[in-house]
């Protein structure tokens, strides 16, 4: 197995009101708050998809209101920090990016590990890109049971009649599912903050039996999480 590496170089301080997208803040029950204040809880929201669907591209959107249209893939899990209030909390939001291990088809189990949310995203001009979602999903469920998912079909700038168009993955797993654009920032604000606040009512209420086990093992010490996660029965509901 892999190592995971997390790229430090990476992290982006998007906790005051500087250079965020103006929409991100005119919601009420959301807004950016100081990365220096006490929070509430923190959540994780882990993004997947194939190598070049625009996973990073739409990070960056959500939180610098940027497009770089040539930029080199990563090869380091790429770890972006949120600050923001949700229904008057305060939350840490930290967003991985896969950072290139996808051109693997797998993810190593720590990238999982500890995750509240996930965006699933492909590209509506690479046919393959739909059809791996299942391969992603499967995997995902298998360290993650329980999390809500978000399906994103991305760079409908390109064709915006896709948007008139059936996909049947997203109503076969009855998951939301959003036409977006990283280049021209369409429905990528609401995505994250629908993903926000998923991830915030998921670790309010969650069940996860998972969740347990690994906070068990954490407090013991001596087992990783690589491990933990290996000896986990696959579906617990």
């Amino acid at each position: 197995m892999a190592e995971l590496i997390v790229d430090q170089k990476l992290v982006l301080d998007s906790s005051t009101t500087d250079g965020l997208p103006p929409s991100s803040l005119k919601n009420g029950d959301e807004q950016s708050v100081p990365q220096n204040t006490q929070t509430d809880l923190s959540v994780k929201i882990i993004c997947l998809g194939d190598s070049a669907v625009g996973k990073s591209k739409l990070v960056e959107r959500f939180l610098l209101d940027d497009y770089i249209p040539q930029q080199s893939s990563t090869y380091a899990v790429n770890l972006f920090k949120y600050s923001t209030k949700v229904r008057g909390k305060r939350v840490a939001v930290d967003i991985w990016d896969t950072g290139g291990q996808e051109r693997f088809n797998t993810m190593h189990p720590s990238y999982y590990h500890g995750s509240h949310a996930c965006i699933l995203v492909f590209d509506i001009e690479r046919k393959i890109t739909y059809k791996n979602l299942g391969n992603w999903y499967r995997e995902m469920r298998h360290f993650r049971p329980e999390i809500p998912c978000l399906v994103v079909a991305n760079k409908i700038d390109i064709d915006m009649k896709v948007t008139q168009k059936a996909f049947n993955f997203a109503a076969k797993h009855q998951l939301p599912m959003y036409f977006v654009s990283a280049s021209s920032g369409v429905n990528v604000v609401k995505v994250f903050r629908d993903s926000i606040k998923l991830a915030v009512a998921y670790k309010e209420n969650s069940t996860d039996f998972m969740d347990e086990i690994m906070k068990e093992l954490e407090l013991m010490g001596n087992i990783d999480i690589e491990t933990a996660n290996d000896t986990q029965p696959c579906d617990i509901k």
